[in-house]
């Protein structure tokens, strides 16, 4: 599996949004400053999640980008899946290949399969609020519930 900086920069980009929730909108510069993003880029990746549903976008002296749902409802799987398409592909690749040990064709697509499955799960299971919380841990701004 491998990550374009389309992938990572459009995550930052959320996990950004993500940890301003319910402040207002966020201008795009601001974003890519604190991201180390190009903020032409940024923005064809913003118009892309905007797109999919996962920001709203405001025009005008006021607007900027938030996100379009709560940070623990969005997960790392969706924005991803989004951005990159899907992780691996479900069947082999070469469609020309015609292997003289199909048990070893199917035992090495079984671990594809299983890696994709794997990978997947992470991702599903992890939130924008996951990524938050784990920020605060580590500054050490942790919030206690009672």
């Amino acid at each position: 599996m491998r990550i374009s900086s389309k992938g990572d920069y459009g995550l930052r980009a959320l996990f950004d949004l993500a940890q301003r929730y319910g402040e207002g909108p966020v201008q795009s510069e601001e974003i890519a400053n604190r991201q180390g993003i190009p903020v032409n880029y940024l923005n064809q990746l913003l118009i892309t999640m905007r797109r999919a549903g996962l920001i709203e976008s405001l025009r005008g002296p006021q607007g900027g980008h938030m996100l379009a749902r709560h940070p623990e409802t969005i997960t790392l799987f969706d924005a991803i899946t989004v951005l990159e398409g899907p992780l691996l592909p479900a069947e082999s690749a070469r469609d020309d290949l015609t292997p003289l040990q199909p048990d070893d064709y199917a035992l090495v697509n079984g671990l594809w399969d299983e890696l994709r499955g794997q990978i997947e799960q992470i991702l599903a299971k992890t939130t924008l609020d996951d990524l938050c919380q784990r920020k605060r841990r580590q500054s050490g701004d942790v919030m206690y519930y009672i």
